[in-house]
């Protein structure tokens, strides 16, 4: 805020009469957030190549009854993505409710809209469609936080690939992985842990596991330690992120060379919410 609009507005707030029953604004039911960050880590697997991210989103949610929607976008890298323009956007919707210490989430997710994933089948090329749609239940208790997702349809596209397209391609053999059927049902489940150590700094922790329905090979663990510290609104974070996924599938071509995209990293970050 500009000092001369600040000065008008004290200027204003003391000339107005004082009601004895004068009650703060509502907040407002809509929000929004930015993040920038080191490496953008979904489910602790790159989406940048391991390079930055930009990332925002802007929420809704209805006073009282608990109802909520959402729009949350990043950056992705190129490399991967062929469809979208380079862009991660999800639109999200649910009801949250408190009930003392304890807290309800459920809701649907969906990624990706008309989203395409690079096939790597050589010269000629191929792309297979990358949008995923789950479903969720969570629950918090003070500091610690569980939630489970459920794919309704195949699991970002994998659904999608036949026997001889090179989806993802083994990293020693060049073999592709090839079609096992439909993935729809694979589950992820995310145990997180926020514990305030003061007013501003917080210890973070997750704890991630995925089960890929008919694709055993790309079932794995994924994990983070971290803190972050609150200045005026602006929180500034660090974390170790790691998984035991299989460099054998989870790595990424480029012109930098090849990129294991589950390897072990500490990512940066600044957010702020608005």
């Amino acid at each position: 805020m500009h000092k001369s609009v600040l000065s008008a507005a004290v200027a204003v707030a003391l000339s107005a009469p004082v009601f004895a029953n004068a009650q703060a604004p509502a907040p407002s039911p809509i929000t929004g957030n930015m993040t920038i960050a080191s490496d953008y880590r979904f489910r602790g697997i790159s989406q940048t190549y391991t390079g930055p991210a930009i990332q925002g989103g802007v929420d809704y949610s209805h006073p009282g009854s608990g109802i909520y929607l959402g729009n949350w976008n990043s950056n992705v890298s190129s490399i991967l993505f062929s469809g979208g323009s380079g862009i991660e956007m999800d639109f999200y919707g649910g009801w949250k409710k408190s009930f003392g210490d304890f807290g309800l989430d459920v809701g649907s997710i969906y990624y990706y809209p008309n989203a395409e994933f690079n096939t790597n089948t050589g010269s000629a090329g191929g792309s297979a469609e990358f949008d995923n749609w789950e479903v969720y239940i969570g629950g918090t208790w003070k500091w610690l936080s569980a939630k489970l997702y459920y794919a309704l349809d195949d699991y970002f596209g994998l659904g999608n690939v036949q026997a001889g397209d090179g989806y993802f391609l083994h990293k020693d053999t060049g073999a592709p992985l090839g079609g096992k059927g439909d993935s729809n049902g694979t589950t992820y489940i995310d145990l997180g842990v926020t514990y305030p150590v003061s007013d501003k700094l917080s210890i973070v922790g997750h704890y991630g596991m995925l089960k890929v329905k008919n694709y055993g090979d790309l079932d794995y663990n994924d994990w983070k330690v971290g803190a972050t510290y609150d200045l005026n609104g602006w929180v500034f974070g660090a974390a170790y992120v790691d998984s035991d996924a299989s460099s054998d599938w989870y790595y990424t071509f480029g012109s930098k060379g090849n990129k294991e995209t589950g390897k072990s990293t500490v990512v940066f970050s600044v957010s702020k919410s608005f």
